[in-house]
């Protein structure tokens, strides 16, 4: 699902308070407003049943998509450490 893209005008202040706490949240001002309204909608009874779900705070986890696949001396390596491990 793409997601809706709005231009939102702030107080400086405010934009930089939402930037601090974003920080301390390990989130981005982006997510931390989102976040805001999600639970403000929430606690007015407002949010809808069929909202996605956030994506979790930090930095995304690596798949194994983005790293690469060990060559074949690695994977040799590996399974000899294996080996002499049992």
């Amino acid at each position: 699902m793409e997601r809706k893209k709005i231009l939102l005008r702030l107080d400086p202040v405010v934009h930089d308070a939402l930037a601090r706490w974003a920080s301390d949240e390990l989130r981005s001002t982006n997510s931390q407003i989102e976040f805001l309204l999600r639970r403000a909608l929430a606690e007015a009874g407002r949010l809808p049943g069929g909202v996605g779900r956030m994506r979790p705070r930090g930095r995304p986890r690596k798949t194994s998509q983005d790293t690469p696949d060990p060559s074949p001396d690695e994977e040799e390596k590996a399974d000899g450490d294996a080996d002499e491990a049992g």
